[in-house]
């Protein structure tokens, strides 16, 4: 099978890049898989139904909150003239506090940094309908886009990372991510993140495991794109869902699964192996906080934090921070 030539919007360095990154993660112990290659269209348009499962209470926390506290953000942030929203799905978070502050706010150009082509469209259609807005879309990784959309921009300029992303950096990760967004701006400027907070474990296992099998579909996701961009024939039934709550690091984790002795032949990226019926391939983690913990993150990358808001239904946090 050689699939991945009916591709014709992956560029050559964009495959070749996931082909050898899928080589390396894969040689580990364990077997691994970047979790930024879950967001192809197909992968996107998963995760955007997860978003609106039932279990699933990351997104609809998040939107109480921005639709109850738009107004003070823009407040907090005079003479901001330019949002940057890394990840911003189809859109919808960033139109609720463009909305919400509309009557009375300045011009925005806003910049908009994902790596999904269908996602930036969608949500470049939902945020230009918002008057007063210039939209500027960067299909990159979130440094990349934010050293092209900061380059652009004038005066002061909000950074959004929502959605709990950050919590699918390890903690290291996670703090060099942060500095990395803080080299990219200017003193005074803002960063707006949004992170879960820890919660029982039964309400993040039906979160990442939910019963309707959209997240295990998201995940098995990327065996497909392998075998679609990479010229692999994996079985995809050969493989389970597994998702599970790591309370020592504060993470659940996700798996696939063996189910059986399953070999992996990658043509693009010149690996050949066979998994063990129960060996996995750990494809995400997603880290938890308490709500200090994010603070001293963010104190930790010369960001001083201004004002949190935490919504106590469903244990998520959204804080406001200056470029000190």
């Amino acid at each position: 099978m050689n699939s991945h030539a009916v591709l014709p919007d992956i560029d050559r360095v964009g495959i070749e890049e996931f082909a050898a990154d899928v080589a390396y993660y894969l040689s580990l112990a364990p077997r691994q898989l970047p979790s930024r290659y879950f967001y192809d269209d197909l992968g996107s348009a998963l995760f955007e139904a997860i978003c609106r499962l039932p279990w699933y209470t990351i997104t609809r926390a998040e939107k109480r909150l921005l639709a109850g506290h738009a107004k003070q953000i823009v407040r907090c942030l005079p003479s901001l003239a330019n949002i940057v929203e890394l990840g911003p799905g189809k859109g919808e978070k960033l139109r609720l506090l463009l909305d919400a502050s509309a009557p009375w706010r300045p011009a925005f150009t806003v910049h908009l940094v994902d790596v999904s082509g269908s996602a930036l469209a969608a949500a470049a259609t939902i945020v230009g309908e918002s008057n007063r807005v210039r939209v500027v879309t960067h299909r990159a990784e979130y440094s990349d886009g934010l050293s092209d959309a900061t380059r652009q921009a004038e005066g002061r300029t909000l950074v959004m990372f929502l959605g709990s992303n950050l919590g699918n950096f390890d903690p290291p990760g996670a703090a060099a991510f942060l500095h990395t967004v803080r080299a990219h701006l200017k003193k005074n400027d803002a960063l707006l993140i949004g992170v879960d907070l820890v919660k029982p474990h039964r309400l993040l296992q039906l979160a990442y495991d939910d019963p309707l099998g959209v997240t295990a579909a998201f995940n098995r996701n990327l065996l497909t794109r392998i075998n679609r961009e990479l010229g692999a024939e994996i079985d995809l039934d050969g493989f389970s869902h597994r998702a599970w709550w790591n309370q020592a690091e504060s993470r659940v984790e996700m798996h696939l699964v063996a189910r059986g002795s399953q070999p992996m032949s990658i043509p693009r990226a010149r690996t050949d192996m066979r998994l063990e019926a129960g060996e996995v391939i750990w494809t995400e983690s997603s880290y938890k906080y308490a709500p200090e913990q994010i603070a001293q993150l963010l104190r930790s990358a010369s960001f001083a934090p201004i004002a949190r808001w935490i919504d106590q239904q469903d244990a998520f946090a959204l804080t406001l921070a200056e470029a000190a």
